[in-house]
């Protein structure tokens, strides 16, 4: 008979539970996360995680948004500091690629993995959501002290777009050294390049 789990027992295997998948994702793929993969790596029966979650895309959902809020928590840390809005919006920059390089494989997560269900998981739409605003509040601060003009809502998305697709690119091993183009362009300078070029692009006309 299954001993009973306090809220503790639960809670903890749940964590190391989501750290494998994030890991059989980040090796193999999603294909690589398995009910069965999982309970091998944790060395216990192929029916345990069953009693944990319903299945992998619950599974997924739960890591998911797991990563989406410790996502939220950097950048909202980044920019309660201390400076300008403009500082503190770079502050935040600089938060989402130290994340998405330090944690590639919750980055990809996040971004690369769609689930049909999402809708089905109230906690991962909560923490997408949350993930969203870091996108855009600090556009709204900088249209609001007339440092940029425009929708902020529609330019927060132009520069999120920018940003990820310079993370991604970087991701993939397309900005390393081997490539001509990039050869003096490291993703730190091809960022500050792009923002810097938006930015222009949204400031008030005179």
């Amino acid at each position: 008979m299954p001993r009973v789990l306090s809220q503790t027992d639960v809670i903890d295997f749940r964590e190391r539970l989501c750290d494998v998948a994030t890991r059989l994702f980040d090796e193999k793929g999603p294909q690589g996360v398995t009910m069965r993969e999982l309970a091998s790596a944790l060395g216990v029966s192929a029916m345990t995680p069953y009693r944990y979650f319903r299945d992998k895309d619950a599974i997924l959902a739960a890591v998911r948004a797991r990563a989406f809020d410790r996502f939220s928590d950097a950048l909202e840390k980044a920019y309660a500091g201390p400076g300008t809005t403009m500082e503190r919006a770079h502050a935040k920059r600089e938060a989402y690629v130290r994340f998405a390089l330090t944690e590639p494989a919750a980055y990809r997560l996040m971004f690369d993995l769609s689930q049909a269900s999402e809708d089905d998981y109230p906690d991962l739409v909560r923490a997408m959501d949350r993930a969203q605003v870091q996108m855009t509040d600090h556009v709204h601060a900088l249209v609001e002290e007339g440092i940029i003009s425009g929708d902020p809502d529609l330019i927060g998305h132009v520069f999120w777009a920018a940003l990820h697709g310079a993370v991604t690119l970087h991701l993939a091993g397309k900005l390393s050294p081997q490539y001509k183009l990039t050869q003096q362009y490291g993703i730190d300078r091809i960022i500050t390049e792009t923002i810097r070029a938006l930015g222009e692009g949204f400031r008030p006309k005179e």
